[in-house]
């Protein structure tokens, strides 16, 4: 159904694990690590696309190549078959049994099992959705980017059945235009420095709950120098009290919450009584 959020269970919140998870011998945006998050209690995994020379999708987070893979290199500048002989390392920079992951193999490994945020993929969405549709798997699929005009017009052109979210930095500048085009439209990532940001305030969240949106907040801490929810973080939520954290989104009306620590969110979601 079109401007909804297609769910996998009845929390009224739900969770994000940002990557996967990411610790000890097991990489983040693999099987294993997305595996290991649905065990902790999400029910939408975040993952990182690109496409190799022969246009085939992998899964990784781009750039990040001398960090996961201790290698100076740039993936997409390789084949499919250079790509699938990669070894991923873990935290120690010691290399693992686990490989980088073919888009096809994270489809068939969750197929109705969740929702895959598909993120990095401006550069290759018609592709992308091919993939999709040879899985079957439309449904599962949510799509967020920067509402470009360029992506919003791709968007409509190739896939404008897919849940989407246009990501708002500090206010809201595009639900006008993305209202009036054949895009599924289903909600926002509100990213905000300061509680003062437009798309925090009451009456901007109670307009969107009004028309139906969903909106999704990032407790994820990418650079402590770059807040993504005014410091309402994972980390607020782990050394210090997660009402600050993961609360404090909860309390401001957000349906989705974002985290690299999935097993203590949905923990503390719980024990709350927010979810069940």
């Amino acid at each position: 159904m079109k401007n909804t959020l297609h769910l996998y269970n009845n929390d009224n919140v739900q969770i994000v694990a940002h990557r996967g998870v990411a610790g000890s011998n097991i990489p983040c945006n693999t099987i294993p690590a997305f595996d290991i998050a649905l065990k902790g209690g999400a029910s939408i995994l975040e993952m990182d696309l690109f496409k190799s020379t022969d246009g085939k999708i992998f899964i990784f987070h781009t750039g990040k190549e001398p960090y996961q893979l201790n290698k100076n290199i740039n993936l997409t500048k390789l084949d499919s078959e250079e790509i699938k002989k990669l070894r991923l390392i873990n935290v120690d920079f010691n290399p693992t049994q686990w490989g980088i992951n073919s888009f096809d193999d994270i489809l068939e490994h969750f197929k109705g099992r969740c929702i895959l945020n598909l993120d990095r993929i401006g550069d290759c969405i018609p592709d992308v959705i091919k993939v999709v549709e040879r899985h079957n798997m439309r449904d599962q699929v949510l799509l967020k980017h920067a509402p470009i005009p360029s992506v919003l017009k791709i968007i409509e052109d190739v896939a404008p059945d897919y849940m989407f979210m246009p990501i708002y930095m500090e206010e809201d500048n595009a639900s006008e235009i993305i209202e009036k085009m054949n895009i599924n439209y289903i909600g926002a990532e509100l990213v905000f420095k300061t509680e003062e940001s437009p798309v925090i305030q009451p009456e901007y969240i109670e307009s969107m709950k009004k028309r139906g949106k969903t909106l999704w907040g990032n407790a994820v801490l990418y650079n402590y120098k770059v807040p993504l929810s005014a410091g309402h973080t994972d980390d607020v939520s782990m050394i210090d009290d997660p009402d600050k954290g993961w609360g404090w989104l909860v309390d401001h009306g957000f349906d989705i919450i974002q985290t690299d620590w999935t097993y203590q969110c949905c923990k503390y979601l719980k024990d709350r009584g927010i979810n069940h």
